[in-house]
C-alpha cells in the first residue's frame, strides 16, 4: 500500500515545474488558471522569480500548491497512475491544502485564493522581527518540552512541527526562541535558526486562524477520495465539516508529522510518494520509519522510474 505526500512551505525554488510547463498542455492550463484566479502572473514567479518575490508566504503557499496539482495531474492524466493501492494522502502544512485539492475535496480555485489568503494573514499576525523559528536537532519531543519549560513563561515558545525523529521545530517570540538557544547551547544542544517570515504554527498565529475560519467557513468542501490524515491530529479524516475546522486548527497548532507518518506505517504503508517540489519529506520519512520504500517526483524521469519501480 501506498500513500501519496505533498510538501510545504521552505520546498520553493525559482524555476520549479518548468519541465512539466513545457512538456504538457495540462501544466500550461493550471498555470494559466492560476494566474487568472489569483488576477497576477503567479506562473512568472514561479519560473523565473525573482527569489524574494517567491519567497513571500501570499506567494509561497499557492505556488507550491501549483506545482504539486501540476506534477499529480500529469501522473493521474498522462500517465495514468494506478491508486488502487493508494491509502492515504498526506500533506505538510499548505501541503494539506494540495492533498485535499488532488482527492477532489477542494477546488483547485478555491484552494489558490485559501492559501493567498492564509499566507497573508499569517504574515500580517505578527509584526516582523517579533518572531522567530529554530530548528532543535537530535532531541526527543519530551526532551524539548521539558526545557521549554525553562523558558520565560511571559511569552510564547512551542513545538511548530514534529517533523521527525530527531528534528523539531520550534516558534514563538523572538526573546522566549532566544532565551531557549540559551539553554540549549548549555546544555550542547545543536540548533539551527530558521530564515522565515513569521512564527508559524504557534498561538501567535491565532490572529491568522480567527480571519481564516470565516474564509474557510465560505467555501465548499466535498468529501475526499482518499483519507486525508491531518497534521493537527496525525489520524485520517474524511468529514468535510471536520476537515474545515483542522485547517483553521492547524495555523496555530503543531504538524504532527512524524506521528503522521508512523500512524501510516503501522497501517501498512510501505510506499511513500512525494509529489511536488524539493525532496524534504522523503528525508523525513526515511528518519521516523525503516524497511519502506520513498520516491520524490519533481520530474518527469522521477515519475517514470517512481511508476516502474511500484510495478515490481
Amino acid at each position: 500500500m501506498n500513500a501519496i505526500l505533498f510538501p510545504g512551505q521552505g520546498s520553493q525554488t525559482v524555476g520549479m515545474g518548468l519541465e512539466f510547463y513545457k512538456n504538457f498542455e495540462i501544466v500550461k492550463k493550471i498555470f494559466k488558471e492560476a494566474d487568472e484566479k489569483l488576477n497576477y502572473d503567479i506562473s512568472k514567479i514561479i519560473l523565473e522569480g525573482p527569489e524574494d518575490e517567491l519567497k513571500l508566504t501570499q506567494n509561497t503557499q499557492p505556488a507550491i500548491l501549483v506545482i504539486s496539482y501540476s506534477i499529480f495531474s500529469v501522473l493521474k492524466k498522462e500517465f495514468g497512475f494506478d491508486f488502487s493501492s493508494t491509502k492515504y494522502f498526506a500533506g505538510h502544512s499548505l501541503g494539506e491544502y494540495s492533498a485535499l485539492v488532488c482527492s477532489e475535496s477542494l477546488n483547485f480555485n478555491d484552494s489558490l485564493l485559501l492559501l493567498y489568503e492564509r499566507g497573508k494573514c499569517m504574515q500580517e499576525a505578527v509584526p516582523v522581527g517579533k518572531g522567530a523559528m529554530i530548528a532543535v536537532l537530535g532531541l526527543k519531543l519530551d526532551e524539548i518540552n521539558n526545557l521549554i519549560k525553562k523558558v520565560n513563561a511571559q511569552g510564547v515558545c512551542e513545538v511548530a512541527n514534529d517533523n521527525a525523529e530527531g528534528q523539531i521545530i520550534l516558534s514563538g517570540n523572538v526573546e522566549q526562541i532566544n532565551n531557549l538557544k540559551n539553554i540549549l547551547k548549555e546544555n550542547k544542544k545543536k540548533y539551527i535558526p530558521l530564515n522565515v517570515s513569521a512564527p508559524f504554527h504557534c498561538s501567535l498565529m491565532k490572529p491568522a486562524a480567527l480571519k481564516m475560519h470565516d474564509k474557510i467557513s465560505s467555501v465548499k468542501f466535498q468529501k475526499p477520495n482518499f483519507d486525508i490524515v491531518s497534521n493537527v491530529t496525525s489520524v485520517p479524516e474524511k468529514n468535510p465539516e471536520n476537515i474545515k475546522k483542522l485547517l483553521v486548527d492547524q495555523i496555530c497548532s503543531t504538524v504532527r508529522w512524524r506521528e503522521s507518518i508512523i500512524y501510516m506505517n503501522k497501517e501498512n504503508i510501505t510506499d511513500f510518494i512525494e509529489i511536488g517540489p524539493g525532496k524534504v519529506l522523503s528525508g523525513m520519512v526515511k528518519r521516523t520509519v525503516k524497511n519502506i520504500n520513498c520516491f520524490s517526483i519533481n520530474s518527469i524521469d522521477d515519475m517514470k522510474k517512481t511508476i516502474n519501480e511500484l510495478k515490481k
